[in-house]
């Protein structure tokens, strides 16, 4: 098989997961395009293995070793990402990435939670 067929699937797996990091707002398929971007590497460290072995009889196969390496990292961040996500939804009932962009806890689009704050506005003015 030539270079170019894994490279161009790679590249098109890489572009279709940059396109769902930039367009979603779910952070479930905002993790799920990272992956996406992820394998996508995979593939053109594996494929560029292959290439390069068939130049050298004595090779390490240095590609699929990182590949390996990737896959473990990429199912250790989907571990922690996805525990983050599920623990940000159960304290905020949303995985809305616009929606979190305000980290305070219980601070609503620039409400009070309460009302002795704006008690406290009223009785000072």
């Amino acid at each position: 098989m030539h270079l170019a067929y894994p490279a161009v699937l790679s590249a098109l797996l890489f572009c279709t997961g940059l396109y769902g990091v930039l367009a979603r707002r779910n952070a479930i398929l905002v993790l799920m395009s990272v992956e996406l971007m992820l394998n996508a590497v995979n593939l053109n460290l594996v494929a560029f293995d292959v290439w390069l072995s068939k130049t050298a009889r004595d090779t390490l196969h240095s590609g699929q070793a990182l590949t390996l390496f990737t896959i473990a990292i990429a199912a250790a961040e989907i571990g922690i990402g996805l525990a983050i996500v599920l623990a940000v939804y159960r304290n905020r009932g949303t995985s809305d990435i616009d929606r979190l962009r305000d980290t305070a806890e219980g601070h609503q689009s620039g409400t009070p939670t309460d009302g002795t704050a704006g008690e406290k506005a009223e009785a000072t003015a």
